[in-house]
């Protein structure tokens, strides 16, 4: 289709450009003026009357009424007290009372409210004016858009071992530093935007503007951000625009009595399977509102970008419900899409580009919708990279199914590597989603109840945990290597966590004990959940050095199935992955596409990964000038056995310099060979 052509003259000439525009934080909901005045702005085209009451007036619901303005605007200027001081207190609460034209009497929360805050026994939230005399200073400038993207992604209620909801102050002084040790250079932080239901994840949205206070205040959230980018890490926002909670007290819907208002009226305005209300994109006011959003989260709190959340329910009518992605283009251009949310996305990442030259944005789209992650010039929707949803439920459906002998290379390779070219991907072995009850995380697949017992590394693993360690490992690398062109983890995912997470619900008596991530684990040096740490540490870093998620895509030179080995090169790096449950080869000849000599930079077969040291890393690997496997030359991989053969493994070679490569051993399973130079063995115990 040809390029979409956006017409900015009307918004020039009615709001002063689009910087004005999408500013527009700065004229609605509650502004201090230089004299003192606030200034209370509404849009409420279905309201009758509009006024404000709260702790300032006594509650009076008539004193403080709104001026009505054209299109549907309400507005009230409430002058400065005699002394000079604002006529609100900061931390006071307030209510705008909504009179509809069917004679009812709403107490609404304005949609722009900053700050809202729960009293203990009450279900509703209240709409505070935050206002602080020495509001927080951000001292560091945002770091550079990352060269290659890995992810941490983060609640900051659960980040916390304790069976409580933890605060903005415990992650910036807890969790940060860890984030750094392991070589993550970007923060997804997910259920910021205030959500009165907390079991939601943060995906029922009330206030837009406001940032969840059960975790603490705006300056709190500040701090974080602003220790996170002197760290150099990005922090990205879950940005939830595709529906809002149909709460009405506290949330958006019905603000002014219509059902209409911010969304469509009608069904059309209902989500069916998330209960929940559904935007009017084609609306110049909600425009305002959605875009003003993104750019309050940008320069009030500096975050770095969006990870934009159900982007494919956005994209079409139908939402995604009921309805298969084969791939093929009539199910990607028809009338099923919604233009209006198309256009909407591609304004988005039209503006926050402009505005923001490293801004980075991510969809969530499970369609693989063309063009999604190319430029809006080129008639594309302006994302930087789209989530490569079909790789976690590919491995969980491995490891549900299928033997470790049944395993398929060439249904793996196609699931790492099927994405549209030139359109990046952020790959992920396992989110949020997997690790919720009801699902399992790769861990608990791999080890379940075994993990309560067998994690000691004071005694000898067990066949279940060491299977689980390997594999846990393997799987990680194969996506984090394969996969994409950024890499997601979800917190303490990487250490293997042993329990799911449940948030506090009826079903659990409301309980705590779940909705929390257990880090002193990793700090117990007789636990072997720090060598899966350590391990997806020395990933990240090692990746860090050789930058294979920013370079082209692999080339994958063999996907054997009977010897169950995959092989390929990527950023000069070459890797490869022995999956055979027992088998182990001799004399196992692998294509490079360069010559020269290989030494083992990363082993996953490392005693401090949880491996059994069985790699001599002074050994030195050379190629031959033998074509092999649609490659220029060969090598047979080896190194002396130091122990019996156990385990499967997997390694990587990077270019140092002409002629030169060093091999990275990133052995999830284990890569040994006879002393001889001739032998690659590669078997694990088979185990289920």
């Amino acid at each position: 289709s040809p390029p979409a052509v956006f017409c900015y003259t009307t918004p020039n000439e009615a709001e002063g450009g689009f910087d004005q525009f999408t500013r527009s934080y700065n004229s609605f909901g509650e502004q201090r003026q230089p004299d003192g005045t606030l200034v209370f702005k509404e849009w409420a085209p279905g309201a009758e009357a509009l006024f404000l009451t709260g702790d300032f007036n006594g509650w009076d619901k008539f004193s403080h009424p709104y001026t009505h303005m054209d299109f549907g605007k309400w507005e009230l200027h409430l002058p400065p007290n005699k002394d000079g001081t604002s006529p609100v207190c900061h931390g006071s609460q307030l209510k705008v009372v909504v009179h509809t034209k069917d004679g009812e009497r709403l107490y609404r929360i304005s949609p722009w409210a900053k700050y809202v805050t729960q009293q203990r026994d009450s279900v509703v939230y209240d709409w505070v004016h935050w206002d602080p005399p020495s509001p927080y200073v951000l001292k560091h400038p945002r770091p550079k858009k990352p060269r290659s993207l890995r992810i941490y992604e983060s609640h900051v209620g659960i980040a916390s071992p304790e069976g409580r909801i933890a605060s903005y102050s415990n992650f910036t002084a807890n969790v940060l530093p860890r984030i750094k040790d392991l070589g993550y250079n970007c923060i997804q932080l997910m259920a910021i935007m205030e959500h009165a239901y907390y079991a939601s994840f943060g995906y029922q949205i009330t206030s837009f503007f406001a940032a969840s206070s059960r975790y603490g205040t705006p300056d709190e959230l500040k701090e974080l951000i602003d220790v996170a980018h002197s760290m150099g890490i990005v922090v990205l926002l879950d940005m939830v625009h595709s529906h809002a909670s149909k709460n009405t007290e506290d949330g958006l819907n019905r603000f002014d009595g219509s059902d209409s208002c911010f969304f469509h009226g009608g069904s059309r305005g209902e989500h069916s399977l998330w209960d929940s209300r559904l935007f009017n994109y084609s609306s110049w006011e909600v425009l305002r509102f959605l875009l003003s959003n993104l750019r309050w989260w940008m320069e009030e709190y500096r975050f770095d970008g969006f990870r934009f959340d159900g982007v494919t329910s956005m994209l079409y009518h139908h939402h995604g419900i009921g309805s298969g992605f084969s791939g093929d283009y009539s199910e990607y251009f028809g009338l099923q899409v919604d233009e209006d949310s198309l256009v909407y996305l591609m304004l988005a990442n039209h503006i926050l580009h402009s505005l923001y030259e490293d801004c980075i944005t991510i969809a969530e789209d499970v369609s693989g919708m063309p063009a999604l992650c190319r430029p809006v010039t080129e008639g594309g929707c302006g994302f930087d990279y789209r989530l490569a949803m079909a790789v976690p439920d590919k491995w969980i459906q491995i490891l549900k199914e299928y033997k470790d002998e049944d395993w398929n290379m060439g249904d793996i390779i196609y699931t790492l590597t099927n994405r549209r070219y030139g359109e990046s991907c952020i790959a992920y072995a396992e989110s949020h989603d997997q690790a919720l009850v009801g699902d399992k995380t790769l861990a608990f697949w791999l080890m379940d109840k075994d993990m309560y017992t067998n994690m000691s590394a004071m005694v000898p693993m067990n066949p279940v945990i060491d299977r689980g360690i390997q594999l846990h490992k393997m799987i990680r690398l194969i996506t984090h290597s394969l996969g994409g062109e950024g890499y997601l983890n979800f917190m303490g995912n990487e250490f293997g966590h042993p329990e799911w997470l449940d948030f506090p619900r009826q079903g659990n008596n409301e309980s705590y004990h779940y909705a929390r991530r257990q880090f002193n684990l990793v700090d117990m040096d007789h636990l072997r959940y720090q060598q899966l740490y350590a391990f997806d540490r020395d990933m990240n870093r090692t990746e860090d050095k050789y930058g294979w998620l920013s370079a082209p895509p692999a080339f994958v030179s063999a996907k054997h199935e009977g010897d169950k080995v995959i092989v390929f090169e990527r950023a000069n790096v070459l890797f490869i992955f022995n999956f055979h449950p027992s088998n182990s080869y001799s004399g196992y000849r692998v294509g490079v596409g360069a010559p020269g000599k290989y030494t083992i930079k990363l082993d996953s077969d490392a005693v401090q990964y949880g491996g059994h040291g069985r790699l001599d890393h002074s050994t030195e690997f050379f190629t031959e000038p033998l074509p092999f496997n649609e490659r220029s030359y060969s090598m047979q991989v080896w190194t002396p056995i130091l122990q019996p053969p156990r385990g499967c493994y997997a390694t990587i070679c990077e270019m140092q310099g002409e002629n030169f490569w060093r091999l990275i051993n990133a052995q999830l399973f284990n890569l040994f060979v006879l002393p001889d130079g001739r032998s690659l063995y590669g078997g694990r115990h088979l185990w289920r």
